[in-house]
C-alpha cells in the first residue's frame, strides 16, 4: 500500500476505460486540459486516477472506487498529442472532488481500503484451472487469437485482472470486478461473467449484465 493518508491527483474520468492493478493501458491524448493534465503529472509523480462516470455529460458524478495508474511510457507527437502507457498500482476509494484551478478535474482519494501492494493468496489449482478453462471458451466464442502458452505463464492476479480489463463486458460489470478486495472472489465473479455472457442471447458480443 502506497500510504493510508488521503493524497490529492489527477482523475480521467473516460468512460469505458477502466485499470486495474499490474495490468497495463494504452491511451492517446488529445483533449487540451488532458494535455496539460499529462504535462503537470509527467513533471510530478507520474500518476493519473483512472475512474468511471456514472452517466454521459460534462462534470458527471463520479463512482466511488478506481485505480490509480503510473507512466510507464510515454510517447508525445508534434502537435502536443500524447500516446501514453498507464500500469495500474493502488485501487482507492475517492472521498471528495477537489476545487482546483486546473482545467482537468482531480480528487482527494483514500488508499486505506484496499491492499494492492500485497501479493495476494494464490487461487489454488482448481479455481486456477477454472478461470483458464472459462477464458479459453470465452475466447474460442470471441473468435481471438490467443497465446494460451503465454497465458498459462501469467501469475493468478495477472491472469484475473488482464482478462477482465480486455473482456467486452459492460460497464458495470468490470466496475464491480474492481471493486472486489480479494482475489479468489474477483476470479469467481469472473467466470460467472465469461459464462453468462458466452451462453447469453446474443453471444459474448451483446451487450450483457449480469443482475
Amino acid at each position: 500500500m502506497m500510504g493510508a493518508e488521503p493524497i490529492r491527483i489527477p482523475i480521467f474520468p473516460l468512460p469505458g476505460a477502466i485499470l486495474f492493478p499490474r495490468a497495463q493501458l494504452p491511451l492517446h491524448i488529445f483533449e487540451a486540459r488532458y494535455r496539460d493534465m499529462i504535462r503537470d503529472v509527467v513533471a510530478g509523480e507520474g500518476r493519473i486516477a483512472m475512474i468511471q462516470p456514472l452517466r454521459d455529460g460534462e462534470g458527471a458524478p463520479l463512482h466511488k472506487v478506481g485505480c490509480i495508474g503510473e507512466i510507464v511510457a510515454l510517447d508525445e507527437l508534434d502537435d502536443g498529442r500524447f500516446n501514453i502507457v498507464l500500469e495500474g498500482s493502488d485501487r482507492f476509494r475517492m472521498i471528495r472532488e477537489a476545487e482546483v484551478d486546473t482545467l482537468y478535474r482531480q480528487a482527494d482519494v483514500d488508499l486505506a481500503d484496499f491492499d494492492d501492494a500485497r501479493t495476494p493468496d494464490p487461487l489454488g489449482p482448481a479455481r486456477r484451472s477454472s478461470v483458464e478453462d472459462e477464458a479459453r471458451k470465452f475466447g474460442s466464442a470471441l473468435q481471438l487469437e490467443i497465446d494460451w502458452e503465454a497465458v498459462q505463464r501469467l501469475d493468478d492476479e495477472t491472469l484475473v485482472n488482464a482478462i477482465a480489463q480486455i473482456a467486452p463486458f459492460d460497464i458495470s460489470s468490470k466496475q464491480a470486478l474492481l471493486e472486489e478486495r480479494d482475489l479468489a472472489p474477483r476470479a469467481d465473479l469472473l467466470v460467472q461473467l465469461m459464462q453468462f455472457q458466452r451462453i447469453a442471447p446474443g453471444g459474448p458480443d451483446a451487450d450483457q449484465t449480469l443482475q
